[in-house]
């Protein structure tokens, strides 16, 4: 029987070196019974349990340099989790997947209630539409009881985390770098504000540099926490198209938000849905694919769809689902433009109105 709180600070030990992934570790456990008598073989134990001279000497290495007990202490001082195969606490769907991460480390909470879960992601450039989309399905979907995963990236993953958090509901970012290195750099208010009300989680240690050679696996991880993906814009050649593969490689749905044929920034999105992938138009169609379609409305927090003075009701309708500049909205008003970009500051705030880029804005409810 495995103790796994007196192992957990080798699983973590284990993280720092490369070499040793899903696999090895599930070889030395099988080998040592433990990852802490794995961590205390000699040289010549390690080889005899089958792993090649090149791991061996990485493990001494790092033995060299890494206290177990240090490592676990300093991730719980920096407020993260670590979790591993054995864990209660480890996501039951990232179980099912081929390769599956041996260690996990979460910054805020993972919860029973994260199921079902939806893997929002697309393009690090979207357009108005996009962002629109992201907003309303991503808001949409954490309304009715789901947790919205993304990958923290600038852009789609950006704004579904925002809209599920404005609407009240969980969502999780899974980073390519340690849970305590914030990439993008901007980002560091809303990694704050998703850890308070879901987590942020990573393969990677404390103190973990976001490297290009992270995200491409970071990706399985995306599609992996969640029973289907739902692409929002993105475009041929996109790092996108890795997460779809994961997720259909994983046997989970894939679903896509349909765009202007005209737009560089739809061809993927429009070219999965022909190749089979669910088209969305609505919230209602995720919750049919999975399913769930009498799945409990959560209740809206409050404020947010009223408009609670005369200038909110006034902008409110003339804003609708095209962007409008705010010079737009202030000859439609006839309110001035100092007093409509106040007002739409606060809007945005409740989440009744959204911002699409360069001052232009959308009726977001």
């Amino acid at each position: 029987m495995i103790d796994v709180e007196r192992d957990l600070p080798y699983w973590a030990a284990f993280t720092r070196t490369p070499t040793v992934g899903s696999v090895r570790i599930g070889l030395l456990e099988e080998r040592f019974g433990s990852l802490e008598a794995a961590w205390q073989a000699t040289a010549g134990e390690l080889k005899s349990a089958g792993l090649g001279r090149n791991v061996v000497e990485s493990i001494e290495q790092v033995r060299k340099v890494i206290d177990p007990e240090r490592e676990l202490e300093a991730a719980r001082e920096a407020g993260v989790q670590v979790l591993t195969w054995h864990s209660a606490g480890y996501p039951k769907l990232l179980r099912e997947i081929h390769d599956p991460p041996p260690v996990l480390y979460v910054k805020g909470d993972l919860e029973p209630e994260d199921e079902p879960r939806v893997t929002v992601v697309g393009t690090r450039q979207p357009t108005a539409y996009g962002r629109q989309a992201a907003h309303d399905l991503a808001g949409g979907l954490a309304e009715q009881g789901l947790a919205v995963v993304s990958g923290l990236a600038r852009g789609i993953d950006g704004a579904a985390h925002k809209a599920a958090l404005q609407r009240g509901g969980r969502t999780i970012a899974v980073m390519g770098s340690g849970p305590d290195v914030v990439y993008p750099r901007e980002h560091k208010r809303l990694v704050e504000e998703i850890v308070a009300s879901g987590a942020v989680v990573s393969e990677y240690p404390l103190g973990a540099k976001p490297e290009a050679r992270h995200f491409p696996r970071r990706n399985r991880l995306l599609s992996g926490l969640s029973r289907g993906t739902l692409v929002i814009e993105a475009g041929e050649g996109s790092g996108t198209l890795s997460t779809v593969r994961f997720a259909l490689e994983q046997g989970r749905d894939v679903l896509c938000v349909p765009g202007s044929i005209f737009s560089p920034a739809s061809r993927l999105t429009n070219g999965l849905i022909q190749e089979g992938a669910k088209l969305v138009a609505s919230v209602d169609d995720v919750l049919e694919e999975f399913e769930l379609g009498g799945a409990p409305r959560q209740e809206p927090m409050p404020g947010l769809s009223a408009a609670d003075t005369e200038e909110e009701a006034a902008i409110l309708s003339a804003l609708g689902h095209e962007p409008a500049h705010i010079d737009e909205v202030s000859r439609a008003t006839g309110i001035a433009i100092a007093q409509v970009a106040s007002t739409l500051a606060v809007m945005e705030i409740k989440g009744t109105a959204l911002q699409v880029g360069r001052m232009n804005f959308v009726r977001a409810r």
